[in-house]
């Protein structure tokens, strides 16, 4: 319990330098929306559906991993295969937990609230800082890099997990630094979840 409580707060400073950036920059700084004028008004119409899909992944995939994980962990009994399960899944719950607070406690609006002219080409209802789907998909992607460290699972995991961010701007309801933020409270919630399980249980992940 000791350790828990150090490491939170260890990463709590971490969160608010975090949280300040980027709000500072996404408020003062006309980049922000600049950016994703640049992504959202000149993408490809055509192109909509295949964005939209890569944004409804990031649930499908972030929640069928350890689902997956867990359901053969348990038929084969296979103790590694269940941890790494488990792991997955406390990782994206942290994640998750992180993004909610940040984004209620910041409030942000999204862009096309605040911007009549981004055009809003999925639903996009909560505050908007930080990205819930990125947040997910970074963790998803980073717990799974550190269990299984293989190029053939680290690229596609991170290309995937980039596409699910750039695919919020390209839809017109996330700022460049909503997706920022969310990719590094995504990985860093996959990290701390690491560190912990290595002193409570003893054991490196993967």
């Amino acid at each position: 319990m000791r350790f828990i409580t150090c490491s939170m707060r260890k990463a709590i400073p971490v969160f608010t330098i975090m949280i300040v950036f980027f709000c500072t920059t996404g408020y003062t700084r006309n980049s922000d929306i600049d950016i994703l004028r640049s992504i959202n008004l000149q993408r490809n119409d055509h192109l909509d559906n295949l964005f939209l899909a890569v944004t409804n992944s990031a649930f499908l995939i972030s929640a069928g991993i350890p689902v997956i994980l867990l359901g053969t962990g348990l038929w084969r009994k296979d103790s590694t295969t269940l941890k790494n399960g488990f792991l997955i899944g406390v990782s994206l719950v942290t994640a998750a937990s992180f993004s909610t607070l940040l984004k209620y406690g910041v409030d942000r609006p999204r862009p096309f609230e605040t911007y009549p002219d981004i055009q809003k080409c999925t639903g996009g209802g909560s505050p908007s800082f930080p990205s819930g789907h990125t947040s997910d998909a970074f963790a998803l992607a980073t717990a799974v890099c550190l269990m299984y460290p293989k190029w053939y699972i680290i690229g596609p995991a991170f290309i995937w997990a980039g596409a699910v961010g750039y695919s919020r701007m390209d839809l017109g309801v996330h700022y460049p630094t909503d997706i920022l933020a969310g990719a590094l409270l995504g990985s860093a919630s996959a990290y701390l979840c690491s560190i912990i399980n290595k002193k409570l249980f003893k054991n490196s992940i993967g």
